[in-house]
């Protein structure tokens, strides 16, 4: 039976009928990767083996449940591990999230939720899933989850009470908002860090709190796959692994639970440094708005107003001047789709199945139309007429103002979450199942489709803005590849993989439309030539970032390009010189595609709910 989120009143009563700290066994579980050839057999074995124990009392399972987060994959890690006869907990890893068909909700629907919270022989259990969430970037535990974890902490009956506390992550810099979770540990006792990810026993300290990371269970090149049995007893936690139908092996390592009295500490640990903006006072924030959920997709502009979406499933509306609220509408699911604006009308995705169109001027439901899966594809509309992919294998053609279907392309090989490119008569398209779609944009037709030729998914051309000029439709994709594609036949005309030009999805179209903009994974941005029959590197910007993965677009406007970071921060480079105009960090957060207003203004938002109108006063003083 899985037992995950508890309802405040129940959780309460947990803690304060728990007694005092006792000995007691776990089982510690990570990354099972349902969907990899062993991973079943793998973890019907571990299943097995815990309910054979007799000495262990609940089991922990900390993320990376699938390879890929498909539905069938975790229904499947669901129908083994309802076969467990102890009770069990489970978070998300950034497999199960970042490439999820879903949207990120089946996890949450097939196991209950995406946190958990329990009281354990005078122990608080309390685990929180970790994305990147549907894009591709360092960890981050969900913004939504950050404000779970602070309620749960702070509506505990014994403050002093000992925490452990479970992710799939290493709390470091590896998960961008890791000290959110931690400053907020460091309030109470904790004691004890669980968590996955690198597939190894290891023993870590982040911010003086023990740490460890538990071993895959998957075989690997071994006979049979593994976990950890972990002993509470005497104030110390044991860790020996175990190996079904092998044996279990030596205590490898053992942590000592004890009071840090972390709230008393004056130590200063690593935290991530703002001082860029102090170097480019003339980046000013005009205002900032702060979401209570993880705003996971990039914002439109109509008239006077700021159109955004978040992962609570809200549509809303933001004043342009001041960053206030104007209206809000609620879908049932979460959004990850960047909205679209074209007049009056609104038109954005959900994972609830639907795509709407709202009111600009009021948020009013003016239509909605039913996918059978979710929409997590971004809108580009064109002419009156709404082009939008989901998960369901269709690409759509709707009627602007009736939400009428136009035509329904219904062969596309697994889902879509990207924005399509409309040029000329075409709508091209990317989805994750290594394809990429020319379509006949009157009618749906295929005009053609062009395979990368991999086996493996989380190569797709799936994530990247796809551009256009010169006949060329140009792609990058996490393979590292960037190709170039005949717009009329799909014939490759080009296709590269350079050793040290790393790119992957982030890209965008200069405004003469002779350059591809492409940064790569080491933090540099070229242009790449748009008239030539091979990859040449014609223009180079003097911007050098650290390790970026960020796949949000890159986009010019009035001679300046913008460039978006994993860390959130947004640089801002001179079209001609290749000098960077300007940095400023809002954030230390995935950074959506930048929107470009007038008047030397730009808007900003980041995976962690933060929407920032950020204003450039060049310095004219001669200085």
């Amino acid at each position: 039976m899985a037992i995950n989120r508890y309802s405040l009143l129940i959780f309460m009563l947990l803690l304060a009928f728990s007694s005092n700290a006792q000995s007691f066994k776990f089982a510690f579980v990570s990354d099972t990767h349902i969907g990899n050839p062993t991973a079943e057999e793998d973890l019907q074995r571990t299943v097995e083996d815990i309910n054979s124990d007799s000495s262990i009392s609940f089991a922990l399972f900390t993320g990376d449940i699938t390879e890929f987060g498909s539905d069938e994959e975790l229904k499947l890690a669901k129908r083994v591990l309802d076969k467990l006869i102890k009770p069990w907990y489970i978070v998300a890893g950034n497999h199960d999230s970042n490439w999820s068909e879903s949207g990120s909700n089946t996890f949450r629907t097939v196991f209950g939720s995406e946190t958990f919270a329990f009281a354990h022989n005078g122990y608080l259990f309390a685990g929180t899933s970790s994305g990147p969430n549907m894009r591709m970037g360092p960890g981050q535990v969900p913004r939504e989850n950050i404000v779970w974890l602070d309620s749960v902490l702070t509506h505990m009956p014994d403050p002093g009470m000992p925490v452990i506390y479970i992710n799939h992550y290493p709390q470091d810099s590896s998960q961008n908002n890791w000290y959110d979770a931690i400053d907020l540990l460091k309030k109470r006792n904790v004691q004890l860090i669980l968590h996955g990810h690198g597939h190894n026993n290891r023993r870590f300290t982040y911010d003086g709190i023990p740490a460890v990371m538990g071993r895959s269970n998957l075989r690997a090149k071994a006979s049979t796959g593994g976990y950890n049995i972990v002993s509470v007893q005497d104030g110390k936690a044991s860790f020996e692994e175990r190996r079904p139908g092998l044996g279990t092996l030596e205590k490898w390592v053992e942590v000592s639970l004890k009071d840090h009295q972390f709230a008393k500490e004056t130590a200063k640990y690593h935290r991530p440094s703002f001082a860029v903006n102090k170097k480019y006072p003339d980046a000013k924030v005009v205002w900032q708005y702060q979401d209570v959920s993880d705003v996971g997709a990039g914002t439109a502009e109509g008239k006077d107003l700021i159109v955004a979406t978040n992962t609570g499933g809200w549509v809303y509306a933001l004043q342009k001047e001041d960053g206030k609220r104007r209206w809000a509408y609620k879908t049932n699911g979460k959004i990850y789709s960047t909205p679209a604006v074209a007049g009056r009308y609104v038109v954005v995705g959900s994972s609830d199945n639907n795509i709407y169109c709202l009111s600009l001027k009021t948020g009013k439901l003016l239509w909605k139309s039913a996918a059978q899966r979710p929409v997590l594809g971004s809108p580009l509309i064109k002419e009156k007429v709404v082009y939008i992919g989901a998960s369901d294998g269709h690409f759509r053609a709707l009627n602007l103002k009736s939400g009428k279907v136009i035509w329904d392309f219904d062969q596309v090989n697994n889902f879509v979450v990207t924005k399509s490119l409309f040029y000329k008569d075409k709508i091209y398209f990317g989805s994750w199942g290594n394809e990429f779609y020319a379509l006949e944009a009157a009618t749906g037709r295929l005009v053609w489709k062009w395979s990368n030729g991999s086996s493996n998914r989380m190569f797709s051309p799936a994530a990247c803005y796809p551009v256009a000029t010169n006949g060329q439709v140009f792609i990058v994709a996490p393979d590292r590849f960037m190709t170039s594609l005949d717009a009329n036949t799909g014939e490759v005309v080009w296709r590269k993989q350079m050793k040290d030009i790393r790119v992957r999805e982030s890209m965008g179209l200069s405004s003469d439309s002779s350059l591809v903009y492409i940064k790569t994974m080491d933090g540099e941005l070229y242009g790449v030539s748009t008239a030539l029959d091979s990859m040449q590197l014609s223009w180079k910007s003097e911007l050098r970032l650290p390790y970026e993965l960020s796949p949000s677009a890159i986009v010019e406007h009035e001679g300046v390009v913008y460039v978006p970071s994993h860390s959130g921060m947004v640089s801002a480079v001179d079209r001609q010189s290749g000098k960077v105009l300007w940095k400023h960090k809002s954030s230390n957060s995935l950074m959506n595609p930048v929107m470009p207003l007038q008047k030397r203004k730009v808007i900003v938002s980041t995976m962690d709910g933060k929407i920032t109108c950020l204003e450039y006063m060049p310095d004219t003083s001669g200085k």
